[in-house]
């Protein structure tokens, strides 16, 4: 940012950079989530590491969601964005806790019911399947493998499979 960084105060690139959210309650680091715009995602977080608490930093950057209670991770997936997955996935290992990656990246679901697994499915790349499987294999239980991945069904009585058959490219 240089020059105008230089010009702004440090509670005013926390308040209207960092901090503030449009009529939906999405802030930058979201738009730069949902554009899969990683030079835009590192320029915020270096600035919110300076300037955010680390709990600001993680209700703004890791667990806010939008209209639909999808997160920035379920973003990333959705759009089939892996160097945005490896971004904030990366960085979330550094700043929340084995359970909060679990339960907030993994398995949380959006307004539909669909977790991260749903999402890859829902979104049609099989990438982020096979990538959003490994990350599961990695942190999950047999048993939430079995019940959270394999065998959880959305709202209307979908199962990841089904949207898998229907989307995957």
């Amino acid at each position: 940012m240089g020059e105008a960084e230089e010009r702004l105060t440090t509670e005013e690139i926390k308040n209207e950079i960092l901090l503030r959210t449009d009529r939906e309650g999405l802030n930058a680091w979201y738009m730069a989530t949902d554009q899969g715009n990683v030079d835009a995602m590192l320029l915020i977080w270096e600035l919110a590491k300076e300037r955010l608490t680390t709990e600001e930093i993680k209700n703004e950057m890791f667990l806010r969601t939008d209209s639909e209670g999808r997160n920035f991770w379920h973003i990333a997936i959705f759009h089939a964005k892996i160097d945005v997955m490896w971004v904030i996935w990366e960085l979330a290992k550094e700043r929340l806790t084995t359970e909060e990656i679990k339960y907030e990246m993994l398995l949380r679901t959006d307004h539909w019911g669909r977790n991260a697994w749903h999402i890859a499915a829902f979104g049609g790349s099989v990438h982020v399947m096979q990538k959003t499987w490994e990350l599961a294999k990695e942190r999950l239980t047999t048993e939430e493998i079995k019940n959270e991945i394999l065998l959880r069904t959305d709202r209307e009585g979908l199962n990841a499979w089904y949207m898998a058959t229907k989307r995957v490219t």
